[in-house]
Protein backbone atom coordinates (compact mmCIF):
# COMPACT_ATOMS: atom_id res chain seq x y z
CA UNK A 1 0.00 0.00 0.00
CA UNK A 2 2.84 2.39 0.79
CA UNK A 3 4.47 1.72 -2.59
CA UNK A 4 1.16 2.44 -4.36
CA UNK A 5 0.84 5.76 -2.48
CA UNK A 6 4.38 6.71 -3.53
CA UNK A 7 3.56 5.95 -7.18
CA UNK A 8 0.47 8.16 -7.00
CA UNK A 9 2.55 10.94 -5.46
CA UNK A 10 5.10 10.78 -8.29
CA UNK A 11 2.28 10.94 -10.86
CA UNK A 12 0.82 13.98 -9.11
CA UNK A 13 4.21 15.73 -9.01
CA UNK A 14 4.82 15.13 -12.71
CA UNK A 15 1.60 17.01 -13.48
CA UNK A 16 2.18 19.77 -10.91
CA UNK A 17 5.86 20.58 -11.48
CA UNK A 18 7.03 22.89 -14.26
CA UNK A 19 10.18 22.51 -16.37
CA UNK A 20 11.74 25.39 -14.42
CA UNK A 21 11.37 23.32 -11.21
CA UNK A 22 13.58 20.55 -12.60
CA UNK A 23 16.06 22.38 -14.82
CA UNK A 24 19.81 21.84 -14.36
CA UNK A 25 21.42 23.90 -11.59
CA UNK A 26 24.68 24.25 -13.54
CA UNK A 27 24.57 24.99 -17.26
CA UNK A 28 27.37 25.01 -19.82
CA UNK A 29 26.72 27.36 -22.74
CA UNK A 30 28.92 28.21 -25.71
CA UNK A 31 29.22 31.40 -27.70
CA UNK A 32 28.86 31.34 -31.50
CA UNK A 33 32.61 32.07 -31.76
CA UNK A 34 33.71 28.96 -29.84
CA UNK A 35 35.93 26.88 -32.12
CA UNK A 36 34.99 23.36 -33.12
CA UNK A 37 38.41 22.12 -31.98
CA UNK A 38 37.42 23.13 -28.43
CA UNK A 39 34.07 21.30 -28.38
CA UNK A 40 35.36 17.81 -27.53
CA UNK A 41 37.26 18.94 -24.43
CA UNK A 42 34.38 21.12 -23.24
CA UNK A 43 31.81 18.32 -23.52
CA UNK A 44 34.16 15.77 -22.02
CA UNK A 45 35.27 17.98 -19.12
CA UNK A 46 31.68 18.77 -18.14
CA UNK A 47 30.41 15.22 -18.86
CA UNK A 48 27.66 16.43 -21.17
CA UNK A 49 26.51 15.28 -24.60
CA UNK A 50 25.43 18.67 -25.95
CA UNK A 51 25.54 22.39 -25.20
CA UNK A 52 23.40 25.33 -26.34
CA UNK A 53 24.88 28.17 -28.38
CA UNK A 54 23.69 31.40 -26.80
CA UNK A 55 24.20 35.04 -27.77
CA UNK A 56 22.49 38.06 -26.19
CA UNK A 57 20.34 35.66 -24.11
CA UNK A 58 18.88 33.99 -27.23
CA UNK A 59 19.38 30.34 -28.19
CA UNK A 60 20.94 30.18 -31.67
CA UNK A 61 21.46 26.43 -31.83
CA UNK A 62 22.80 23.28 -30.21
CA UNK A 63 26.19 21.61 -30.64
CA UNK A 64 26.23 17.92 -29.76
CA UNK A 65 28.62 14.99 -29.80
CA UNK A 66 27.08 13.94 -33.13
CA UNK A 67 27.69 17.40 -34.61
CA UNK A 68 31.32 17.25 -33.48
CA UNK A 69 31.81 13.75 -34.94
CA UNK A 70 30.25 14.80 -38.26
CA UNK A 71 32.65 17.76 -38.45
CA UNK A 72 35.60 15.55 -37.52
CA UNK A 73 34.88 12.74 -40.00
CA UNK A 74 34.24 15.24 -42.81
CA UNK A 75 37.81 16.48 -42.41
CA UNK A 76 36.75 20.11 -42.45
CA UNK A 77 38.99 22.94 -41.26
CA UNK A 78 38.59 24.37 -37.79
CA UNK A 79 35.74 26.86 -37.64
CA UNK A 80 33.25 28.49 -35.29
CA UNK A 81 30.54 26.27 -33.80
CA UNK A 82 27.99 28.58 -35.43
CA UNK A 83 28.82 26.93 -38.77
CA UNK A 84 28.30 23.35 -37.53
CA UNK A 85 25.58 23.63 -34.89
CA UNK A 86 22.06 22.25 -35.27
CA UNK A 87 19.75 25.23 -35.79
CA UNK A 88 16.35 23.49 -35.79
CA UNK A 89 16.20 23.57 -32.01
CA UNK A 90 13.28 22.10 -30.12
CA UNK A 91 12.90 23.97 -26.84
CA UNK A 92 10.57 23.99 -23.84
CA UNK A 93 9.04 26.97 -22.05
CA UNK A 94 9.93 27.52 -18.40
CA UNK A 95 6.24 27.38 -17.35
CA UNK A 96 5.37 24.14 -19.20
CA UNK A 97 4.32 21.10 -17.16
CA UNK A 98 7.03 18.50 -16.61
CA UNK A 99 4.85 16.08 -18.57
CA UNK A 100 5.74 18.03 -21.73
CA UNK A 101 9.45 17.45 -21.16
CA UNK A 102 8.93 13.72 -20.62
CA UNK A 103 6.89 13.46 -23.84
CA UNK A 104 9.54 15.38 -25.80
CA UNK A 105 12.37 13.12 -24.61
CA UNK A 106 10.38 10.08 -25.72
CA UNK A 107 9.38 11.65 -29.03
CA UNK A 108 12.69 13.13 -30.18
CA UNK A 109 15.34 11.13 -28.30
CA UNK A 110 17.49 14.25 -27.72
CA UNK A 111 20.16 14.51 -25.02
CA UNK A 112 18.69 17.70 -23.57
CA UNK A 113 16.32 20.56 -24.28
CA UNK A 114 16.96 24.30 -23.85
CA UNK A 115 14.40 26.12 -21.71
CA UNK A 116 13.31 29.64 -22.62
CA UNK A 117 11.16 32.24 -20.92
CA UNK A 118 7.75 32.40 -22.59
CA UNK A 119 7.43 36.20 -22.31
CA UNK A 120 10.92 37.32 -23.27
CA UNK A 121 12.19 34.40 -25.35
CA UNK A 122 15.42 34.54 -23.38
CA UNK A 123 17.43 31.44 -22.53
CA UNK A 124 16.39 30.18 -19.06
CA UNK A 125 18.26 26.89 -18.64
CA UNK A 126 18.65 23.29 -19.71
CA UNK A 127 16.75 20.13 -18.81
CA UNK A 128 17.89 16.52 -19.19
CA UNK A 129 16.33 13.18 -18.25
CA UNK A 130 18.52 13.13 -15.16
CA UNK A 131 17.29 16.61 -14.17
CA UNK A 132 13.69 15.37 -14.30
CA UNK A 133 14.50 12.49 -11.96
CA UNK A 134 16.44 14.74 -9.56
CA UNK A 135 13.66 17.34 -9.61
CA UNK A 136 11.08 14.72 -8.69
CA UNK A 137 13.29 13.39 -5.89
CA UNK A 138 13.73 16.90 -4.47
CA UNK A 139 9.99 17.55 -4.57
CA UNK A 140 9.24 14.17 -2.97
CA UNK A 141 11.74 14.89 -0.20
CA UNK A 142 10.07 18.24 0.54
CA UNK A 143 6.57 16.74 0.47
CA UNK A 144 7.52 13.88 2.79
CA UNK A 145 9.25 16.30 5.14
CA UNK A 146 6.07 18.39 5.32
CA UNK A 147 4.09 15.24 6.10
CA UNK A 148 6.50 14.23 8.87
CA UNK A 149 6.37 17.59 10.67
CA UNK A 150 2.59 17.76 10.37
CA UNK A 151 1.39 15.54 13.22
CA UNK A 152 -1.96 17.21 13.81
CA UNK A 153 -5.01 15.26 12.61
CA UNK A 154 -7.71 17.00 10.59
CA UNK A 155 -10.36 15.10 12.51
CA UNK A 156 -8.77 16.16 15.81
CA UNK A 157 -8.68 19.78 14.62
CA UNK A 158 -12.46 19.87 14.29
CA UNK A 159 -13.14 17.75 17.37
CA UNK A 160 -11.08 20.11 19.54
CA UNK A 161 -13.17 23.13 18.55
CA UNK A 162 -15.81 24.00 21.16
CA UNK A 163 -18.88 24.21 18.92
CA UNK A 164 -21.82 22.10 17.81
CA UNK A 165 -20.61 22.37 14.22
CA UNK A 166 -17.30 23.63 12.81
CA UNK A 167 -16.53 24.32 9.19
CA UNK A 168 -13.37 25.59 7.51
CA UNK A 169 -13.71 27.66 4.34
CA UNK A 170 -11.04 28.60 1.79
CA UNK A 171 -11.72 30.74 -1.27
CA UNK A 172 -9.55 31.26 -4.37
CA UNK A 173 -9.87 33.31 -7.55
CA UNK A 174 -8.66 31.93 -10.89
CA UNK A 175 -7.94 34.09 -13.96
CA UNK A 176 -8.99 32.86 -17.40
CA UNK A 177 -6.40 31.83 -20.02
CA UNK A 178 -3.63 32.36 -17.45
CA UNK A 179 -2.35 28.84 -18.04
CA UNK A 180 1.13 29.48 -16.63
CA UNK A 181 -0.46 29.71 -13.19
CA UNK A 182 -2.47 26.53 -13.64
CA UNK A 183 -2.10 24.42 -10.50
CA UNK A 184 -1.45 27.33 -8.11
CA UNK A 185 -4.76 26.83 -6.27
CA UNK A 186 -4.30 23.05 -6.03
CA UNK A 187 -0.78 23.55 -4.66
CA UNK A 188 -1.93 26.05 -2.00
CA UNK A 189 -4.82 23.81 -0.97
CA UNK A 190 -2.52 20.81 -0.73
CA UNK A 191 -0.18 22.65 1.66
CA UNK A 192 -3.12 23.70 3.84
CA UNK A 193 -4.38 20.11 4.05
CA UNK A 194 -0.87 18.93 4.94
CA UNK A 195 -0.84 21.36 7.86
CA UNK A 196 -4.11 19.87 9.08
CA UNK A 197 -2.51 16.42 9.02
CA UNK A 198 -5.00 14.74 6.70
CA UNK A 199 -4.45 11.28 5.27
CA UNK A 200 -1.96 11.45 2.32
CA UNK A 201 -4.43 9.69 0.00
CA UNK A 202 -7.12 12.27 0.76
CA UNK A 203 -4.66 15.10 0.10
CA UNK A 204 -3.62 13.49 -3.19
CA UNK A 205 -7.20 13.04 -4.40
CA UNK A 206 -8.18 16.57 -3.38
CA UNK A 207 -5.13 18.08 -5.11
CA UNK A 208 -5.75 16.20 -8.37
CA UNK A 209 -9.49 16.97 -8.44
CA UNK A 210 -8.85 20.65 -7.68
CA UNK A 211 -6.11 20.87 -10.31
CA UNK A 212 -8.36 19.47 -13.04
CA UNK A 213 -11.25 21.77 -12.07
CA UNK A 214 -8.86 24.73 -11.91
CA UNK A 215 -7.52 24.01 -15.42
CA UNK A 216 -11.10 23.81 -16.73
CA UNK A 217 -11.71 27.30 -15.33
CA UNK A 218 -8.60 28.63 -17.07
CA UNK A 219 -9.13 26.92 -20.42
CA UNK A 220 -12.90 26.85 -20.88
CA UNK A 221 -14.62 28.96 -18.24
CA UNK A 222 -12.81 32.27 -18.66
CA UNK A 223 -11.77 32.14 -15.00
CA UNK A 224 -13.86 31.92 -11.87
CA UNK A 225 -13.70 30.87 -8.24
CA UNK A 226 -12.77 27.78 -6.25
CA UNK A 227 -14.34 27.52 -2.79
CA UNK A 228 -13.43 24.75 -0.39
CA UNK A 229 -15.61 23.90 2.62
CA UNK A 230 -14.34 21.34 5.08
CA UNK A 231 -16.01 19.83 8.14
CA UNK A 232 -15.17 16.82 10.27
CA UNK A 233 -16.27 14.34 7.60
CA UNK A 234 -16.13 15.80 4.10
CA UNK A 235 -14.19 18.20 1.87
CA UNK A 236 -16.63 20.11 -0.37
CA UNK A 237 -15.10 21.79 -3.43
CA UNK A 238 -17.30 24.17 -5.40
CA UNK A 239 -15.97 25.57 -8.68
CA UNK A 240 -17.92 28.33 -10.46
CA UNK A 241 -17.45 30.18 -13.75
CA UNK A 242 -19.50 32.50 -15.95
CA UNK A 243 -18.24 30.99 -19.18
CA UNK A 244 -20.14 29.60 -22.17
CA UNK A 245 -21.54 26.63 -20.28
CA UNK A 246 -21.63 22.95 -21.24
CA UNK A 247 -24.18 21.94 -23.90
CA UNK A 248 -23.92 18.21 -23.17
CA UNK A 249 -22.71 17.21 -19.70
CA UNK A 250 -22.72 13.49 -20.50
CA UNK A 251 -20.23 14.06 -23.32
CA UNK A 252 -17.69 15.87 -21.16
CA UNK A 253 -17.83 12.96 -18.72
CA UNK A 254 -16.62 10.61 -21.46
CA UNK A 255 -12.85 9.89 -21.26
CA UNK A 256 -11.00 11.55 -24.12
CA UNK A 257 -13.80 13.92 -25.15
CA UNK A 258 -12.33 17.40 -25.61
CA UNK A 259 -13.28 20.76 -27.09
CA UNK A 260 -9.92 22.34 -26.27
CA UNK A 261 -8.80 25.07 -28.71
CA UNK A 262 -5.57 24.68 -30.69
CA UNK A 263 -3.54 26.98 -28.42
CA UNK A 264 -4.34 24.70 -25.48
CA UNK A 265 -3.42 21.50 -27.34
CA UNK A 266 -0.12 23.06 -28.47
CA UNK A 267 0.77 23.50 -24.80
CA UNK A 268 0.10 19.84 -24.05
CA UNK A 269 -3.32 20.23 -22.38
CA UNK A 270 -6.87 19.43 -23.46
CA UNK A 271 -6.65 15.62 -23.55
CA UNK A 272 -10.26 15.30 -22.40
CA UNK A 273 -9.49 13.50 -19.12
CA UNK A 274 -10.28 16.34 -16.69
CA UNK A 275 -13.71 15.25 -15.46
CA UNK A 276 -12.69 11.59 -15.61
CA UNK A 277 -9.81 12.31 -13.23
CA UNK A 278 -12.12 14.29 -10.96
CA UNK A 279 -14.60 11.40 -10.85
CA UNK A 280 -11.82 8.94 -10.01
CA UNK A 281 -10.68 11.10 -7.08
CA UNK A 282 -14.05 12.08 -5.60
CA UNK A 283 -16.89 10.38 -3.79
CA UNK A 284 -19.49 12.46 -5.62
CA UNK A 285 -19.39 14.85 -8.58
CA UNK A 286 -22.25 17.15 -9.65
CA UNK A 287 -22.13 19.43 -12.67
CA UNK A 288 -24.73 22.18 -13.09
CA UNK A 289 -24.44 24.15 -16.31
CA UNK A 290 -26.51 26.50 -18.49
CA UNK A 291 -25.36 27.46 -21.96
CA UNK A 292 -24.37 31.12 -21.98
CA UNK A 293 -24.59 31.43 -18.19
CA UNK A 294 -21.77 29.35 -16.78
CA UNK A 295 -21.04 26.17 -14.91
CA UNK A 296 -20.87 25.06 -11.27
CA UNK A 297 -18.95 21.90 -10.39
CA UNK A 298 -19.48 20.36 -6.94
CA UNK A 299 -16.96 17.81 -5.68
CA UNK A 300 -17.17 15.90 -2.40
CA UNK A 301 -14.32 13.89 -0.92
CA UNK A 302 -14.71 11.99 2.36
CA UNK A 303 -12.02 12.44 5.02
CA UNK A 304 -12.13 8.75 5.91
CA UNK A 305 -10.62 6.77 2.96
CA UNK A 306 -12.50 3.62 3.91
CA UNK A 307 -15.89 5.20 4.52
CA UNK A 308 -18.54 6.25 2.00
CA UNK A 309 -20.27 9.61 2.42
CA UNK A 310 -23.96 10.38 2.31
Amino acid sequence: MRRLTEIHKVQELVFRLKTSDAKASEVVILSPNTMMSEVRSILRKNKIAAAPIVAEQKVLGIISVNDYLNWLTAGREDCCVEKCMSVNVKFLYDDEPLTDAIKCFDRYGFYEFPIINRKTGNFAGIITRRDIIMGLLRALEIDYHEMEISSYSGHTFFQDMAADHTELMLSFSVAGKNIQHGGDVASKLKKNLHHLGLHPDIIRKTAIATYEAEMNLIIYGGGGTVEVFMDADVIHIEVKDKGPGIPDIQKVLQPGYSTAPDWVRELGFGAGMGFTNIQNCSNTLDIISKVGKGTTVKIRIGLDPGKSIK
